[in-house]
């Protein structure tokens, strides 16, 4: 009997461990369904938990330590349906129009880029903006500055193809380039009345084309400029 015993003891020793690995799997699989919603700083202090504990945590108590409440993903989400939305709005206005292939809006982790053809508004190898084009720029300086936007950066950036400009009022593409970005910026300064502290203008010249300089159908899609509304991470990266 005794030796029956010893031995029923040890058997049953087994559920012990095998159950902590189960909580242990359960843990791993609870947080890897609510890793997209916890914050980091929540994060850290979960597995601190499971490292600095000399037991193991159970799913009850994970499921408590954790706030689904995440202030920082609900304000991104807003931000990036606010951003969605004047897409869709921008994307209405120039179907309408006839720009479709001209004006094009792209929302990624910067924010919305509203990009344009440098054709659009310039003639080639010139920077002043086409008298016939300024009502777009009008019509897009308005919705930057709506009400809901004022606290959003907004850079403008002037972008052109890698054939050599040497004239004399544009050494290179870079000058073309910026003075462009600059002409357009002042637009919305001078008579939007868009707030000169909450936008700039930079120039890259051929540097940073979105395809190759391979034919000329691909230099015309690299002859633009971006009109780009920040989103909140990205201001945070801006000059104060």
């Amino acid at each position: 009997m005794r030796r029956r015993n010893k031995s029923s003891s040890n058997g049953s020793n087994w559920l012990a461990t095998y159950s902590d690995l189960v909580t242990l799997l359960l843990c791993f699989f609870v947080l890897l369904f609510s890793f997209s919603t916890v914050d980091a700083k929540k994060f850290r202090e979960i597995m601190n938990s499971f490292q600095g504990s000399t037991g193991v945590l159970t799913g009850g108590q994970i499921l408590e330590e954790m706030d689904y409440d995440n202030p920082e993903a609900d304000e991104l989400e807003s931000e990036n349906e606010e951003l969605k939305e004047i897409k869709e709005y921008l994307e209405d206005y120039t179907s309408e129009n006839n720009l479709n292939d001209k004006v094009k809006m792209t929302l990624n982790e910067r924010g919305l880029i509203i990009r344009t053809m440098d054709n659009v508004f310039f003639d080639s190898g010139k920077a002043e903006i086409k008298p016939e084009s300024k009502e777009i720029l009008i019509f897009i300086g308005d919705i930057l500055n709506k009400e809901e936007l004022k606290e959003k950066q907004v850079k403008v950036e002037g972008h052109t193809d890698d054939v050599i400009i040497n004239s004399e009022k544009f050494p290179s593409n870079w000058e073309l380039s910026v003075i462009r970005a600059t002409n357009v910026l002042r637009l919305f300064v001078e008579q939007i009345g868009i707030s000169p502290d909450r936008i700039s203008a930079s120039g890259y010249g051929p540097n940073r084309p979105i395809v190759k300089n391979d034919n000329r159908v691909n230099r015309a899609r690299n002859r633009r400029v971006d009109i780009i509304i920040l989103k909140s991470e990205e201001n945070k990266l801006e000059p104060k």
